[in-house]
């Protein structure tokens, strides 16, 4: 399933670093960045998730909240937020539903074997749950720029 602009983004509930949970329905009247990352403490995750850290608060004069997925568990999403103190929610999707609602569960190959896995996109949802901008299969360079580009003019 490929999400398009202008299309309803798929509500979901997760639990997060901390016992926490998070929800599309929650959060509606925000503006949402919606990340998803192949795994936690890894150079491209880590560059990504610092990125948006350090940009915290232009996104949030632009009104919008950050939430980064992956299938790693609640404990290892715990870990990763203290060592690079992110101060936004993780949302562990060890069953995958998230990430299948989105999309980014797809089939990946690397030095020639095939394997499924995320494929590193984001979404920016308006304050009406709509999607109002993706990227897919993005390199993390400039990403985070792109983003709270599109998030201030929202």
């Amino acid at each position: 399933m490929t999400l398009d602009v202008g299309d309803k983004a798929p509500a979901f509930t997760g639990q997060t670093d901390g016992g926490g949970t998070v929800s599309l329905k929650a959060l509606k009247g925000k503006k949402i960045v919606l990340y998803f990352y192949p795994k936690d403490d890894t150079p491209g995750c880590t560059t990504e998730a610092c990125g948006f850290r350090d940009a915290l608060p232009d996104f949030s004069k632009a009104g919008a909240e950050i939430i980064g997925v992956s299938r790693d568990s609640i404990a290892r999403h715990d870990k990763f937020k203290a060592k690079y103190d992110l101060p936004f929610p993780l949302v562990s999707d060890e069953d995958g539903a998230v990430c299948e609602a989105y999309g980014v569960w797809q089939e990946k190959k690397n030095y020639g074997k095939s394997y499924m896995g995320i494929v590193r996109s984001s979404f920016l949802i308006d304050e009406k749950g709509t999607i109002a901008a993706a990227w897919r299969n993005l390199r993390v360079k400039g990403h985070v720029e792109a983003v709270l580009e599109a998030a201030q003019k929202l």
